[in-house]
């Protein structure tokens, strides 16, 4: 078993997860070792230092925007990047900026109405930015590097929050803070491992085109692992997309407890067929490339955990 009721068992991968430095050749990390690679796959996901620094800048400077034509009790930052589960490039991100509005913004039917208003806000600040555009429960900024999610809010009677979605005419219940709780708790829980795990869940997802939503996939993670221990990174990731042919099925539930399924969107036969087999091909991909690194074969291990990931995993070398 490479996993049990409490740990992922490891002793199989002993003879091949050696713990190396990571070796950088001209800005290419180059791998001899399963440890090697899966350090280098986790860096490559990382955002850097000075991206980070631009995108603390900028979401303030988007926050203060909005400040001049509203009256803002909270703002603060939420989604993937919140959560550290956003993953490089930067330029395929995007930042969620969270603002709590006083209910006089708030209409029933004032969903479309109040997005535009922010739309026109926005624009007084970034009239030259490619685009400021309104989609289904935010406003866009689009810059050069990474785009900007700017999601009006009001405070929710009984906990959490409201916020407008165009689509469907309706305010959706949330609580984006809960989330990253959450988040934080379960990555303690697994030693600091969840979270990279999640990202190189997102980075799979990626080499799809984003076929199943993000947020999906970082749940489905949590509720996967919660009761065992990520012990390393090659039977942690096997194991999610072991358990996950059978979950994928069915509902997940909203960890905050606002949403019965927060992958909604896999509601017919054809799309649970066709996301189970995903799973599975990443499944059996990931098997392989563990059965050909107890044999010793690094160079083939490799490959196989590049046919799941992409070019961001570290090629053998």
């Amino acid at each position: 078993m490479a996993i049990n009721s409490r740990h992922i068992h490891k002793t199989h991968l002993r003879k091949y997860l050696l713990i190396a430095t990571a070796d950088f050749s001209g800005g290419i990390f180059l791998a001899t070792t399963i440890a090697q690679s899966f350090v280098g796959f986790k860096s490559n996901l990382e955002i850097t230092g000075l991206q980070a620094e631009t995108i603390s800048t900028r979401q303030n400077n988007v926050r203060d925007a909005v400040k001049r034509d509203f009256d803002v009790l909270d703002s603060f930052l939420t989604g993937s990047y919140a959560r550290s589960t956003m993953i490089a490039p930067l330029n395929q991100a995007d930042v969620d900026i969270f603002t709590v509005l006083k209910t006089e913004h708030y209409r029933s039917d004032g969903q479309a109405y109040l997005l535009d208003k922010v739309k026109n806000t926005l624009i007084k600040t970034y009239p030259k930015s490619p685009k400021v555009s309104r989609n289904g429960q935010a406003v866009t900024i689009t810059f050069t590097d990474f785009t900007v999610d700017l999601i009006p809010a009001f405070y929710r009677k009984g906990g959490g929050y409201l916020i407008p979605n165009t689509i469907t005419s309706s305010w959706i219940a949330t609580d984006p803070k809960q989330h990253i709780s959450i988040s934080s708790e379960q990555n303690k829980n697994h030693n600091g491992m969840l979270i990279p795990l999640v990202k190189m869940i997102k980075c799979w997802n990626k080499s799809m085109n984003y076929w199943f939503g993000s947020f999906h996939l970082e749940v489905m993670a949590q509720q996967i692992l919660k009761k065992v221990i990520i012990s390393d990174y090659p039977s942690g990731v096997r194991f999610f997309f072991d358990k996950g042919r059978d979950t994928v099925g069915k509902k997940t539930p909203d960890p905050a407890g606002y949403n019965d399924d927060v992958g909604c969107n896999i509601n017919t036969k054809a799309k649970i067929d066709e996301a189970a087999s995903k799973f599975t091909t990443a499944y059996t991909r990931a098997s392989k490339a563990e059965s050909f690194a107890r044999d010793g074969n690094i160079p083939s291990a490799v490959e196989e955990w590049r046919k799941i990931f992409g070019n961001q995993f570290p090629a053998f070398g």
